[in-house]
């Protein structure tokens, strides 16, 4: 499987990588891989979704944009996930706006593709399910943390989780971006990771936070970062995180 998954750009995607040969080969010839650019929209809310994506080095939020311009994240897509199949299996209407936080690659494949696999291989059926669960559970989570954590806090298990998905130290992150994803202003992120630099947790230049003290990091996060991971962990295989 290692060597097939290093001669396969798909199987970059830890879910496309948990699929074994027959149910990979039953969407394989449906695959394409697409690039993404930072701040691309997806799509956009109430949009016909008409793909699934599985990302590989991209990483895509799901945000609400309020009527007054506010957004908040909902939820993060990376190389553990797909987007635009679990609300898709009735409405074919996007939630939100898709939008790139991290530039990278994807493989994409057509919607009804998708739904055809889920009906006709109970292999690829099992696994949807269980990522839709750790997607619902994620979720669930992230709205409880809004509510009742510090900002500082649920930066520093955004900055953690993007680092899981971006799978470097460095992430090419702007005080923008990161306002936009957690609802608040550009100088409350300034101020934060300013405090997190001073504290010798992470290092920032323009357009770049780098993890300096992972486990530091952790302990200045909530308990949702851990939560989540351990969801993921506990309702996907071995090969997804």
């Amino acid at each position: 499987m290692a060597q097939v998954q290093m001669n396969n750009p798909h199987r970059c995607n830890r879910l496309l990588a948990a699929l074994d040969e027959e149910d990979f080969s039953f969407l394989e010839p449906h695959l394409t891989v697409v690039d993404f650019q930072r701040g691309q929209v997806v799509y956009e809310a109430g949009e016909t979704l008409d793909y699934t994506y599985f990302p590989h080095s991209a990483v895509i939020s799901l945000i609400t944009v309020m009527i007054d311009g506010k957004s908040a994240e909902m939820a993060t897509f990376g190389c553990e996930s797909l987007l635009g199949l679990v609300s898709a299996f009735v409405s074919r209407n996007s939630f939100g706006r898709y939008i790139v936080q991290i530039p990278g690659a994807a493989s994409r494949i057509e919607l009804a593709r998708m739904h055809d696999a889920f009906r006709t291989r109970p292999k690829i059926q099992q696994l949807l399910l269980r990522f839709t669960e750790a997607l619902l559970a994620q979720t669930m989570q992230s709205v409880a943390c809004n509510a009742t954590h510090s900002v500082e806090a649920r930066c520093c298990r955004w900055i953690l989780s993007t680092r899981d998905r971006w799978e470097s130290d460095e992430l090419p992150l702007t005080h923008e971006f990161l306002s936009e994803m957690l609802g608040v202003q550009r100088s409350t992120v300034s101020a934060i990771t300013r405090a997190l630099h001073e504290a010798g947790l992470i290092n920032q230049s323009r357009g770049v936070i780098t993890i300096v003290d992972r486990s530091g990091l952790e302990e200045t996060a909530c308990e949702c970062y851990d939560v989540i991971r351990r969801k993921f962990s506990q309702l996907l295989p071995p090969s997804t995180p």
